[in-house]
């Protein structure tokens, strides 16, 4: 759902797009794999079916726009995601289905509805949750998004408040807090449609003729126009639709499979968007979301950790010291309770940053598989 640019240390899109640009065409149904080829114009997908369980797709991107993969249950909710794949190259895609209908949908140039297809799952399967440590790696993580959830609609209010108040000082104050309760659960709050751009959407993200609302454009009246007369109404809607995300995350449990995808998901969003100082535009207060985007995949992994200690502990060590070298990095660039401004990092700082996420993402990348048994 992020529009692409180049990113600041180039290397760091290959790292997170490439599995082998090979690996969309030798998968197929002799590996259990469904293969889908994505086009600029196109999205065939191998198999249209599946048994109920675990279905992994590999996705080719044999166009020449950076392409993005979903796979959608009734109502448009994301079961599964994989984006910023470029051009030539393949990402692996796990996810648990139960029996029913879906949608598959690629999205050439990361846009629009994409190019869908019907998906259909039969049959039934033992859920991933019989296994007693994934069933409670998804009870805490519920816990942990509830927690988050709670803050999130805080610290929206008052910034709403601030803002149809118009005192832009507090306002921009309060911007990057409520945003960093957003970033953390943005696995679940994705999962909802059309609320995930309502709320989060960037002014160059938006299709023809669609309202742009949510967080980015009151930001661009506080940092840019710098005139809240007019921000009321969107401030209004964004507080409403902040609610019904948190209304909807609080009753709905993620499989296991989905908390491993959203942990990388959440490495990948810092890594081809939020490095580039793309999502906080005119605030330049990007590390605030990159500092809750590795915060939100340490929360989904921390949840997942007891299972992954028994199937893979030393997959586990990687992953702390990992984590810890991001984290390690990312201080440098405390300021106060907060962080340093995007625009006041050197190249040379944004490159340690994308080196230290880059290193992360590929054990982290193996996790989905460990916890679907593959």
């Amino acid at each position: 759902m992020r529009t692409a640019h180049l990113l600041t240390a180039g290397a760091a899109a290959l790292l997170l797009t490439a599995c082998g640009d090979k690996a969309g065409d030798e998968a197929g149904s002799a590996s259990g794999k469904i293969a889908v080829a994505a086009t600029d114009t196109e999205c065939k997908v191998e198999r249209t079916s599946s048994n109920a369980g675990t279905v992994t797709f590999s996705i080719a991107n044999k166009g020449s726009k950076i392409n993005e993969f979903y796979v959608y249950a009734p109502g448009d909710r994301i079961m599964a995601e994989v984006e910023n794949i470029a051009p030539g190259l393949s990402r692996e895609l796990i996810v648990e289905l139960p029996a029913g209908a879906y949608e598959t949908a690629c999205k050439p140039g990361m846009v629009g509805k994409g190019i869908r297809g019907a998906f259909q799952v039969s049959g039934s399967a033992a859920p991933l949750t019989e296994d007693a440590k994934l069933a409670q790696a998804t009870k805490d993580y519920q816990r942990y998004v509830k927690s988050q959830t709670t803050a999130l609609i805080e610290q929206t209010t008052a910034f709403v408040t601030a803002v149809k108040g118009g005192d832009a000082e507090k306002a921009k104050s309060l911007f990057p807090i409520a945003r960093t309760y957003w970033e953390r659960i943005e696995p679940v709050a994705e999962s909802f449609g059309d609320l995930d751009p309502a709320i989060d959407a960037r002014e160059g993200d938006l299709e023809a003729g669609q309202e742009w609302t949510g967080f980015h454009k009151i930001e661009k009246d506080l940092w840019v126009t710098k005139d809240l007369s007019k921000s009321g109404p969107t401030a209004d809607k964004l507080l409403t639709d902040v609610q019904t995300i948190v209304d909807k995350a609080n009753t709905i449990t993620l499989s296991p499979v989905q908390l491993a995808n959203g942990a990388k998901g959440l490495l990948d969003e810092v890594a081809t968007g939020k490095i580039t100082g793309e999502e906080d535009r005119y605030s330049h207060t990007d590390l605030w979301d990159f500092a809750a985007n590795i915060e939100g995949s340490q929360g989904a992994i921390a949840a997942l950790r007891p299972a992954l200690e028994e199937r893979d502990p030393a997959l586990v060590k990687t992953l702390d010291d990992n984590f810890a070298k991001v984290q390690a990095a990312l201080d440098k660039h405390r300021a106060g309770d907060g962080w340093k401004l995007h625009n006041q990092l050197t190249q040379a700082e944004l490159k340690e940053l994308s080196d230290a996420i880059n290193a992360l993402a590929e054990p982290i990348s193996k996790v989905a598989a460990i916890v679907a048994g593959k």
